[in-house]
């Protein structure tokens, strides 16, 4: 037990330990606690005077720092002005050199300038005088071209005017013909057409026989035979031939196969080699107006044929006769002989082919020679069409050559117009210092 006298009443209290510790511990926090504020507040107040004491030595080292930069900065605008001095004088130099420089620079291409605009204008003089050379040769080629194609204008409308009077008065003359013809007399003239077309040629036939056709013991007759020799005398070969023609105006119209019956009846009775029909029927009729027509599918060695196939086609005939001449004679020699005539069938065979191939080869060219005769007719008449329209082209073509001038042969150069225009300023420049 412990005794605790109060200070004030002098009481004594007497307590356990443990209410004893209580109450010291108690004491002793509280005057803990009021030593601890005691000392912070010591500690705090030793500190502010640190702080201050510091802050005031802060602030004369900063004073004393800052008088320093400030003698430094003054040091360094001194020295930078010196140097801004210095830098701008040669700075001032080096643009006075460089402006020397520029300006003999500027001199000596001026001098270049001059020179090239001396050299430009000599160019453009020679230019222009070449070019006037090339203009005038132009014109002159140009004239004669122009005369040389009036010329043959003048020669090919002559010639095609020349031609188409020609057909002109031959049509008028047939048309005349046929108005005055009666059906008789047309027969009768196309008859006398193919004589007088054969007597023209005779002199190339001088061994053949064309006459008319005038033995009627058989009943019936051709209008013309015609056969022809070698000088030995030996048939070469031979040809009966039936005219007919029909007047426009004829009520009952005949076709060409009415007549090849009794063609190729008086072709055997005559002991006719071929048989020609010569005619003017079915005159529109482009299968007998396109050439030679082989009727040989219905009766043998027959054709038909337009007047003006007539003598071609005798020339034919004969032609291919002549080729197959010495196969006739053989065949003479083989009858005089009483030999077998097997082989001259075999050459008669391959006459026939020959023959057959010859002509219609011949037919093919034929029939391709009247259409390209067509054919050149249209082209005339195309020739003449365009060359009716060349005169006003001429006319425009003449009509530019004389408004061609500098200005519009430069119209799409630049630098050809800029050195014309040179030109003209240095003329004018010229013309004004004088």
């Amino acid at each position: 037990m412990n005794e605790i006298r109060c200070p004030k009443c002098h009481t004594v209290f007497q307590i356990d330990e443990t209410d004893y510790e209580s109450i010291v511990k108690q004491i002793r926090d509280h005057e803990f606690e009021k030593e601890i504020l005691l000392r912070e507040e010591q500690h705090k107040k030793a500190e502010e005077n640190a702080v201050k004491l510091v802050e005031a030595k802060y602030e004369k080292s900063l004073q004393e720092e800052l008088s320093q930069k400030e003698i430094e900065i003054n040091n360094l605008k001194n020295e930078l002005k010196t140097k801004e001095e210095q830098t701008q004088s040669k700075i001032e130099k080096q643009y006075l050199d460089e402006i020397n420089k520029k300006a003999l620079e500027i001199a000596e291409l001026k001098s270049q300038i001059q020179l090239k605009e001396t050299e430009k204008e000599l160019a453009v003089k020679n230019t222009v005088t070449e070019k006037d050379k090339e203009i005038g040769s132009l014109n002159n080629q140009l004239q004669l071209n122009q005369s040389e194609f009036l010329l043959k204008e003048k020669n090919l409308k002559e010639s095609y005017e020349e031609r188409i009077k020609n057909k002109d008065e031959q049509i008028a003359y047939y048309k005349d013909f046929k108005a005055r013809q009666s059906t008789k007399m047309i027969g009768e003239s196309l008859e006398q057409h193919c004589n007088n077309e054969f007597n023209k040629l005779r002199p190339l036939f001088k061994n053949s026989y064309f006459e008319k056709d005038n033995d009627i013991k058989t009943g019936s007759k051709g209008d013309f035979i015609y056969r022809d020799y070698d000088d030995e005398g030996t048939e070469i070969v031979s040809i009966m031939f039936e005219m007919k023609n029909e007047a426009d105006e004829t009520a009952t119209k005949h076709k060409n196969e009415d007549f090849l019956k009794e063609l190729d009846k008086d072709r055997k009775e005559k002991n006719c080699e071929y048989a020609v029909l010569v005619s003017l029927l079915e005159i529109d009729n482009e299968y007998y107006n396109n050439g030679i027509v082989d009727m040989s599918h219905r009766y043998e060695k027959m054709y038909i044929i337009r007047p003006q196939f007539f003598i071609p086609l005798i020339t034919l005939i004969r032609g291919i006769a002549l080729n197959s001449l010495q196969y006739k004679k053989e065949l003479q020699v083989i009858q005089n002989q009483n030999i077998d005539i097997s082989h001259f069938e075999e050459n008669m065979n391959t006459f026939k082919e020959g023959f057959g191939r010859n002509y219609r080869i011949a037919s093919e060219k034929f029939k391709k020679a009247i259409e390209e005769i067509d054919k050149t007719i249209d082209h005339l008449q195309k020739t003449k069409d365009a060359l009716l329209s060349s005169e006003n082209n001429l006319r425009l073509a003449n009509n530019k050559a004389e408004e061609l001038t500098i200005k519009k042969l430069t119209n799409n150069s630049e630098t050809m117009a800029k050195m014309f225009e040179e030109l003209k300023d240095s003329q004018t420049k010229e013309v004004v210092t004088n």
